[in-house]
């Protein structure tokens, strides 16, 4: 899990807007443009190349 002093900081490498946890931490999402990056070993993987666009 990510910490919530961790979560408060990031933000969407594409447009800067925050992003939230989802499916139990195991990704982290961009309200703004819907982008879904992963989270491996707790680990935020926020490359635009590993992003995946969620469609709701």
């Amino acid at each position: 899990m990510i910490p919530q002093d961790l979560l408060d900081i990031l933000v969407c490498p594409v447009c800067k807007k925050p992003l939230t946890v989802k499916d139990n931490g195991g990704s982290l999402k961009c309200g703004e443009c819907r982008r879904v990056y992963p989270v491996r070993d707790d680990i935020p993987i926020l490359l635009v190349d590993e992003a995946t666009i969620d469609a709701a």
